[in-house]
């Protein structure tokens, strides 16, 4: 079983910074992906960025030039830099891991508020 943990959360004023942070813990899983995922009320969940076992990111348009997914997959750790934060980046943030055999863990959730 994989238990994620993830932390940094928090309000901050459009312009601003935030860094996510997520640790994955237990044993018995080798992870090869880790992302974040965001969610807004009423809208479908979102890939925000992600990262594989050999440092290969990916990000959502919108968050492309502001946001830095990085981190060290092998060591199950992965961090999120939100940079140029806006209003429209208000969610519940999400770390997930995938595992070579593609299973999927969740941590609990992180919430992010800008404020215009």
């Amino acid at each position: 079983q994989v238990k994620l943990v993830e932390s940094g959360g928090g309000l901050v004023q459009a312009g601003g910074s935030l860094r996510l942070s997520c640790a994955a813990s237990g044993s018995g899983f080798r992870i090869n992906t880790m992302a974040w995922y965001r969610l807004v009320p009423g809208k479908q969940r979102e890939l925000v960025a992600a990262v594989n076992s050999d440092g290969n990111t990916n990000y959502t348009d919108s968050v492309k030039g502001r946001f830095t997914i990085s981190g060290d997959v092998a060591k199950n750790t992965v961090f999120l830099q939100m940079n140029s934060l806006k209003p429209e980046d208000t969610a519940v943030y999400y770390c997930k891991a995938r595992t070579l055999f593609k299973n999927d863990y969740w941590g609990q959730g992180t919430q992010v508020t800008v404020s215009s």
